[in-house]
């Protein structure tokens, strides 16, 4: 069983800068890749971005190539997210996802996920 603990969301202005992180507990954090998601009011969940379980890998939706940087310090057991020139259409909760899968862009392919941490982008 892992548990998922999201923190570092908050209300940044257009532009600026937050870190996401991802605490994980329980066994073989090592083993599994990692995903971001997030949920507008309104909208449906969508992917951000995804590690792999060695970190070789990053993979990210279309929408933050190029402004996310999603990696992982296995000797913590943490996950960041790292968004830099954030908008107002980032606005949304934030969700740390796990999966001991193959690495998939959509919500079904994960097992665990986190209780979600608000960014608020205002103009």
């Amino acid at each position: 069983q892992v548990q998922l603990v999201e923190s570092g969301g908050g209300l940044v202005q257009a532009g600026g800068s937050l870190r996401l992180s991802c605490a994980a507990s329980g066994p073989f954090f090592s083993s599994y890749a990692f995903g971001w998601f997030r949920q507008a009011p309104g909208k449906e969940r969508e992917f951000v971005a995804v590690i792999t379980w060695s970190g070789e890998s990053t993979y990210y939706a279309d929408s933050v190539k190029g402004r996310f940087s999603i990696s992982r310090e296995n000797a913590k057991n943490t996950v960041y997210l790292k968004m830099n020139s954030l908008k107002p259409e980032d606005t949304a909760v934030y969700y740390c996802a796990a999966t001991a899968g193959v690495v998939v862009n959509n919500t079904d392919g994960y097992e665990y996920w986190g209780q979600g941490t608000q960014v608020t982008v205002s103009s």
